[in-house]
């Protein structure tokens, strides 16, 4: 891939709407790139960002040929795309970013499990099914996993009795190990064309118990400098055998006894970067512009201690969404709210996130707390 001239007939397409998209066109409008966005609803939080929004189902094949065909360059905003089209763009000559092959093996975790095993990648022990089965030698508890289409906690169930898989959908499916971490951390990885490569800081995930959903992603990781090295070395590695370009977002369990297990990937901008806007010199979003155009990567390094807080909305609401008390948070110091632009909400939808910056990462975490009781993502009428 050669390295892009913008002007006034480049292109960049983006495949989905969502609020991944939106934040790339952060970039595109700053530098003035012109970018074509396809999503079947034309609500979409990138809508009103882009050049021209393609109304289309991104699953679609002559959807995704017919929009990729427009474009000098090919990204995505979430894995559930038609990988065929994707392939054929590419022997059309089209730059997709990523690939058809990376996404091929990511987006169904069965796949991707069974990659780090080949790669001798270290991951939590598995075994991949087709659907759902009572008679296995698995010990409870364990976790199963649907192979594709899970995400935001959907599609993941810790299983500690044989009853509890009578309500698991009937499809290709992972039973795996039920780690006993200490820690969930996770580190971004940029990679362009020529194989110039970076790693994010390590951040830190803490998960909400009911939803499965992240709530507050802390970086830097409190974590020491030893184990800090080990989990970049290891996401490159993962990016590495992959041979990806764009981002990937490598999460990885510590365990109590110190080891590293790859958890699974993602390959795009990832919330576990969403902190990066106001904490890091160069932000995931830009970053991902930057390897998919093939274009030199940005600096890294942090710019201060962030801690980025999930905005979802609550439970028993479902409708025209209210943040209620964003005007609280927004005079406290150091607090940015970002707001997707969807216009419903409903149980644990995410809805924004909020980056929150201070001298150091205790007194981040802190005020974290603070913004997290004070604005609540409801509906006008419940």
């Amino acid at each position: 891939m050669k390295q892009t001239q913008f002007s006034s007939d480049f292109t960049l397409g983006i495949l989905g709407g969502g609020q991944l998209g939106k934040m790339m066109l952060y970039t595109t409008r700053k530098w003035d790139i012109t970018t074509y966005v396809m999503d079947k609803d034309d609500s979409a939080p990138a809508f009103q960002g882009c050049d021209v929004f393609f109304e289309g189902d991104i699953m679609e094949y002559e959807a995704v040929m017919e929009f990729g065909e427009q474009v000098d360059v090919l990204t995505i905003e979430i894995e559930n795309v038609n990988v065929q089209a994707l392939q054929d763009l590419e022997d059309k000559g089209i730059a997709v970013s990523p690939s058809a092959k990376v996404l091929n093996l990511i987006r169904n975790k069965a796949r991707q499990k069974s990659f780090y095993q080949d790669q001798n990648i270290p991951t939590a022990a598995f075994e991949v099914y087709p659907k759902p089965r009572l008679d296995h030698d698995r010990t409870y508890p364990f976790i199963w996993k649907s192979a594709e289409g899970g995400y935001d906690g959907k599609g993941v169930k810790v299983i500690r009795k044989a009853s509890d898989l009578k309500d698991v959908p009937q499809v290709e499916c992972i039973y795996e190990d039920l780690i006993d971490f200490e820690l969930e951390l996770a580190v971004i990885v940029a990679r362009n064309a020529r194989g110039e490569m970076k790693t994010y800081p390590v951040v830190e995930m803490e998960f909400h118990p009911e939803a499965n959903q992240v709530e507050y992603v802390i970086c830097p990781a409190r974590i020491d400098s030893g184990i800090s090295d080990r989990a970049r070395e290891l996401a490159l590695q993962v990016s590495e055998a992959y041979e990806h370009v764009g981002l990937l977002a490598v999460e990885l369990f510590l365990t109590k006894s110190g080891e590293l297990l790859v958890n699974e990937v993602a390959p795009r901008p990832h919330n576990s970067g969403h902190y990066s806007i106001e904490g890091a010199i160069t932000d995931q979003f830009e970053q991902h512009i930057r390897c998919v155009c093939n274009l030199p990567l940005g600096a890294t390094d942090n710019t201060v201690a962030s801690v980025m807080v999930n905005l979802v909305g609550e439970e028993g609401h479902t409708g025209d969404v209210i943040y209620d008390g964003i005007e609280d948070i927004l005079a406290l110091p150091g607090v940015t709210p970002h707001i997707y632009g969807k216009k419903e909400t409903r149980p644990f939808r995410k809805m924004g996130h909020v980056t929150v910056v201070a001298d150091d990462v205790v007194k981040a975490r802190e005020l974290a707390e603070i913004v997290k009781s004070r604005i609540k993502v409801v509906a006008a009428s419940v």
